[in-house]
């Protein structure tokens, strides 16, 4: 996996910080506009996961464990072995203590997963450079579909925002859906399907894994 700028990931985990710090375990917490958009996310982003039967997830960016909420609600039968991942050492603290009598419930500190599961999903994790360059930026998203990629044995999903007519805030990444799609396909080998249907100005990709993927050993 290639080396992530330090001072990127720590900008990222104390932006977040001061949120979760400031909000508590609330949509504000995490930075959402509101509850029913990311609620919409999550729909799409678990559209790449089959839980027909039991099933891994690392969730990257999980913040307060928001995810595992949708997931009671939208499939409660489903066998979920779940690991949330956040940079912010406030997130983990506030997930561990809201989800702490869930089984098959951990957490981590960090930005590079540490175990494989079959499926991972980050929701929103690109959306927020700060003030990073655009190409520092997008430097760490490559380095982290990598990382995705190569901890997810049967697909991973991630979302981006679109770009926009009228200029937006600075701080804000927005993206053409092809340079990521190709990213995805031709330098990590996987099968990629977009979602952007969903009347909001982002698009979802779905990469699922090939016989030609690579994998971790």
């Amino acid at each position: 996996m290639p080396l992530q700028p330090a001072d990127v990931l720590q900008d990222v985990a104390d932006y977040y910080t001061q949120k979760i710090l400031r909000f508590g375990p609330t949509a504000l917490g995490v930075d959402w506009s509101c509850i029913p958009t990311q609620e919409m996310r999550f729909v799409q982003l678990l559209k790449v996961c089959d839980f027909s039967g039991d099933v891994s997830l690392n969730d990257l960016g999980c913040g307060y464990g928001a995810l595992l909420a949708h997931l009671a609600h939208r499939h409660r039968h489903a066998r979920i072995d779940y690991l949330g991942q956040d940079l912010s050492a406030e997130m983990i603290t506030q997930a561990v203590d809201l989800w702490k009598s869930r089984r098959k419930t951990s957490f981590a500190v960090g930005h590079c997963l540490p175990r494989c599961a079959d499926y991972s999903v980050a929701s929103g994790i690109f959306n927020v450079k700060l003030g990073h360059s655009r190409p520092r930026w997008e430097a760490h998203v490559r380095s982290t579909l990598v990382g995705l990629h190569d901890k997810s044995s049967r697909g991973y999903a991630v979302n981006f925002l679109a770009p926009v007519r009228v200029r937006g805030p600075r701080e804000l990444y927005r993206t053409p859906v092809l340079p990521w799609v190709r990213f995805c396909e031709q330098e990590l080998g996987a099968q990629v399907e977009v979602l952007d249907d969903y009347g909001m100005r982002e698009f979802t990709l779905l990469a699922s894994q090939t016989p030609n993927s690579r994998r971790v050993t």
